[in-house]
């Protein structure tokens, strides 16, 4: 059994009370350089928003960061920011990298991570689709002996796939597993993981967080043990200060025990439609990253939706769609 890096008591503390994490996009320019100015703003802007924590290098930030060289600087550009928050109010929200590849390139990023001052480690297990579950095991054992290890059930729709109860199990009781984002945007495969952690013995030490975008105030809300205590979302990067709020209020729902009003069943409804259009469900997530990005160049935090691929555009009607989402729900996306 190797060791576990240690997790410092205070992020283990934060991730169980339940955080609010934006997945972290990329601001470009026109040439599709990274606009440094803009990355740090946009850090600053969920910051200003009462984030609990950022999730940085993951699907939002775009993967190809890496092939371009840029992985290291993106990491380091929203850690200085976040050091300089702290000097000036005290607050400090949890750093959360994504890692990915194989071993060798995942211990790689996950040291990057480590040296930038990130608190835990996001483990993508795209790149293990046909390695055995022993092998995918020891995956995010070997990055735990870095950095503590956030799990990460990533929808098959978009190069995830199907892991068990067994598989969910057997990660949460590696002591390097602080967390888990559950995001299959299925039913049943979600509660294989609760289930899991439940079965693992270590459900009051690992927090489950929803990624599942088109479920999101009603995992929050779901009643089943252990719950979700908090969300690393794509969808958080947009209209963050309002989500925000509907977060919280969904906590407090949740902790009291009472059931949620028809007017808050109602906004959870209304917030998966506006996912839907954002994350372009119509054309199976074809222009997610480009609709996040060009909410934000609306709000004027970015100066294009340009993504690294060229190819990687709004998909046709997308605009639209944001266009009648922002009408329909007002108070959802300012």
């Amino acid at each position: 059994m190797s060791s576990a890096a240690p997790i410092a008591h205070a992020v283990t503390a934060a991730l169980r009370s339940g955080l609010f994490i934006p997945a972290h996009p990329l601001a470009l320019t026109a040439e599709r350089r990274l606009d440094e100015e803009r990355q740090c703003a946009l850090t600053r802007y969920y910051l200003d928003a009462g984030v609990g924590g950022l999730a940085v290098g993951v699907h939002t930030t775009q993967f190809a960061i890496r092939e371009y060289g840029m992985l290291g600087r993106v990491l380091e550009l929203a850690a200085r920011t976040v050091r300089e928050r702290v000097a000036a109010d005290g607050v400090r929200p949890v750093l959360v990298a994504g890692v990915t590849g194989r071993r060798d390139q995942a211990l790689a990023e996950a040291r990057t991570a480590r040296a930038a001052g990130y608190d835990v480690a996001l483990v993508s297990l795209a790149a293990l689709a046909g390695a055995s579950e022993d092998e995918r095991i020891a995956h995010c054992e070997a990055v735990g002996e870095v950095l503590g290890v956030f799990g990460f059930y990533l929808q098959p729709a978009v190069g995830g796939f199907v892991l068990g109860r067994e598989f969910w199990r057997r990660l949460a009781e590696l002591p390097c597993t602080a967390a888990i984002k559950v995001a299959p945007f299925d039913r049943r495969l979600t509660l294989d993981v609760v289930e899991g952690v439940a079965a693992s013995g270590r459900a009051g030490e690992v927090a489950l967080y929803t990624g599942n975008d088109d479920h999101i105030v009603r995992d929050l809300l779901a009643d089943h043990e252990p719950r979700f205590v908090g969300g690393l979302l794509g969808h958080w990067a947009v209209w963050t200060r309002s989500a925000v709020a509907l977060f919280e209020e969904a906590r407090r729902v949740a902790r009291s025990g009472e059931p949620a009003s028809p007017e808050l069943l109602a906004r959870a409804d209304a917030v998966t439609e506006c996912n839907a259009a954002v994350f372009d469900r119509a054309n199976r997530f074809a222009g997610c990253i480009a609709g996040v990005n060009e909410v934000l160049r609306r709000g004027g935090l970015l100066r294009g939706a340009w993504c690294l691929d060229p190819t990687e555009t709004l998909s046709p009607g997308q605009a639209k769609e944001i266009d009648r989402v922002c009408a329909a729900y007002p108070d959802l996306t300012s």
